[in-house]
């Protein structure tokens, strides 16, 4: 049976029949590392695991907040390995990252993601080399879906010239420009596309009125995002606008602390060993980047709020 556009982006039951879906709440992975700093690809795994018993509708590694800058590409291999092993036969959609600055390793990574059960592949922009370019030759012989992530000063209409030149870019994490006039604006040109959001889902509801897919939080905090989601699409907006109250109250405190914050919220829920981080604590990654190092007042504000809305 061929599945329409529309209906597969309607119906996240469709992954009963072995269809991935593309809607719903795809958190991006946080990395974890030992105390060494080496990766700890078992427990990326262990992730991948929770993220999908939470409810999770998908989840997408490495990306910013996963700290995909500071990993080589062997440990992109084994992490994406670890990963997609971990949400094999599970109802979860699996993304992998292939963005790089050399566009071989991109391929490299693309075909290898292809070959070990990947459901679909996201980039942020490349360097040196155009959109149009980059996408054709990472999905050439891929046949997988592929994922933009919008940063900087692309548009919306850079974005659907890019999804008619090459089709397989059929999704969007949008984080250039403002994010709730660029939806209405994706609404009106190219409905077909399906739009993820970025920033923490700060304002999923007002994304979901206007006809977001879905977005792309942190991990930790995942379940209530995806409680708030599934209650959405159930048409009882009320509670959904209720259970995200839940989620908003943790975007603050990952304001300051950055991916350290996300790491530790994994480290509360059971998941994490540490909060061991790799990046830059005020590298240019947007919402991610660390303002303050998480210190003791900072853990105790996570975990108070965590026990208060959080279970």
């Amino acid at each position: 049976m061929t599945l329409s556009r529309r209906a597969l982006f309607a119906a996240p039951s469709l992954f009963a029949a072995g269809t991935p879906a593309f809607r719903g709440i795809f958190p991006i992975a946080q990395t974890p590392f030992h105390d060494d700093g080496s990766l700890d690809a078992p427990t990326l795994g262990k992730q991948i695991e929770f993220l999908a018993r939470i409810g999770a509708h998908g989840v997408a590694w490495p990306q910013l907040a996963s700290e995909f800058w500071s990993l080589t590409p062997e440990e992109r291999l084994r992490g994406a390995e670890a990963l997609l092993a971990a949400g094999r036969g599970k109802r979860i959609t699996m993304v992998i990252g292939v963005q790089s600055d050399d566009p071989d390793i991109s391929v490299k990574l693309a075909k290898h993601a292809a070959e070990h059960g990947a459901h679909a592949l996201i980039s942020l922009p490349p360097t040196g080399v155009g959109l149009v370019d980059f996408f054709r030759r990472v999905s050439a012989g891929v046949n997988l879906p592929f994922f933009l992530q919008a940063v900087g000063k692309i548009t919306v209409d850079d974005v659907i010239d890019l999804n008619k030149a090459v089709p397989v870019v059929r999704f969007v994490k949008d984080e250039a420009g403002l994010t709730l006039p660029r939806i209405s604006e994706f609404q009106s040109k190219a409905p077909g596309l399906g739009v993820f959001t970025g920033a923490h889902g700060k304002t999923m509801i007002d994304e979901l009125v206007r006809g977001a897919s879905g977005s792309m939080p942190a991990a930790g905090p995942a379940d209530l995002y995806a409680r708030a989601f599934d209650l959405w699409e159930k048409k009882r907006e009320r509670e959904a606008a209720a259970a995200f109250a839940k989620a908003a109250v943790f975007v603050p405190e990952f304001e300051q602390y950055g991916i350290e914050g996300l790491k530790y919220l994994l480290v509360l829920r059971g998941v994490f060993k540490n909060h061991v981080v790799r990046g830059p604590r005020n590298g240019d990654v947007g919402a991610v980047a660390t303002r303050f190092k998480l210190d003791d007042a900072g853990k105790r504000t996570l975990k108070l709020l965590w026990e208060a809305v959080g279970k």
